[in-house]
């Protein structure tokens, strides 16, 4: 059905696992990536009906991601979660996208230090370094698109838009259009 990313990156890293929940008629494509890091298979739930193309990553450390029904997920795309990423019904993202709960790297320089060292020699860690996570919402029938970039905290509103190669760094109302770096409103989704 679709090959689980194996190679290590880092020596010593862990494996991930093909923990997950899969819905009836839901698909996973050959080049899409699920990397369950923390293992449980609820830490991954993809509803019914819905596609997936790009990256689903949970750490060690903790991390979930859901998905709900009838949803794509294009190519390229990376969701990465330490904390919590809630997606959900008919919701529409495109390929590159990168979605993240979190910093990915303690923002101080010297833990940063230490947190990259501790990848390279014994894989991600089991207790999580300071990322500053923030849950991500996205709600029923938003549609994300093309190269855009969702970070920690932010709640995507009901049938909102988030316009190619938007930075958005602020929740978005519900049906809102928004673009730009940082994402700014540009209009409304017609009801």
């Amino acid at each position: 059905m679709f090959k689980l990313f194996k190679k290590k990156l880092f020596k010593n890293e862990p494996e991930p696992v093909a923990a997950y929940t899969l819905g009836e008629g839901s698909r996973i494509y050959p080049e899409a990536r699920l990397e369950n890091f923390l293992g449980f298979e609820n830490a991954i739930s993809i509803g019914a009906n819905t596609h997936i193309r790009g990256r689903l990553l949970t750490y060690p450390s903790g991390g979930r991601i859901s998905i709900g029904d009838y949803c794509y997920f294009g190519e390229s795309g990376n969701i990465w979660s330490a904390c919590s990423i809630e997606i959900g019904n008919n919701v529409l993202i495109a390929h590159n996208v990168d979605i993240f709960d979190h910093d990915t790297h303690p923002t101080s320089p010297i833990e940063r230090h230490e947190h990259y060292k501790n990848i390279i020699t014994s894989g991600h860690p089991k207790a999580p370094p300071n990322w500053n996570e923030k849950p991500v919402k996205i709600c029923d029938d938003a549609w994300i698109a093309c190269r855009s970039i969702i970070l920690k905290g932010v709640t995507i509103g009901k049938c909102a838009i988030v316009a190619a190669g938007s930075v958005v760094t602020k929740s978005v109302e519900p049906y809102t259009i928004v673009a730009g770096n940082p994402a700014r409103k540009i209009g409304d989704v017609n009801k």
